[in-house]
């Protein structure tokens, strides 16, 4: 059976990007390999083995584009409320908490903020399936 391991995005600044995930969602650094011309950065937390793939090509300076088909990463919270609050209070700026209703019954409740290369990270109470 397949475990999934980790999800890369390409990033501008290393350094902005780490603390970003750092204070954000108490990543740290795993493991970072340089290479000629990128770096690899891989962030996880003790919540779970998943991590984050920043890569960092050395010669690039501008910002990259996202096109059409990225959606989103999602990180789920015990308390969304605090969470939100938290990253406000931290300057990180967060969308208003969102409530999805299906059949009648709460299914989701979660808010996006975008990290400094304007990934879109989905921030959601553990309820239901999302833990």
């Amino acid at each position: 059976m397949a475990k999934a391991i980790h999800v890369m995005i390409r990033v501008l600044e290393e350094d902005r990007s780490v603390a970003f995930y750092r204070e954000a969602f108490g990543l740290e650094i795993a493991d970072r390999f340089v290479f000629d011309d990128f770096t690899l950065v891989y962030m996880r937390n003790d919540e779970a083995d998943f991590e984050i793939e920043l890569t960092i090509n050395h010669d690039r300076t501008e910002p990259y584009t996202h096109g059409d088909g990225y959606g989103h990463v999602a990180f789920a919270v015990e308390d969304l409320d605090g969470e939100h609050g938290r990253l406000r209070d931290a300057g990180i700026p967060v969308r208003d908490i969102v409530e999805f209703h299906r059949d009648g019954a709460l299914m989701a409740r979660f808010f996006f903020v975008e990290d400094p290369d304007g990934y879109k990270i989905e921030v959601l109470e553990k309820h239901g399936r999302y833990r």
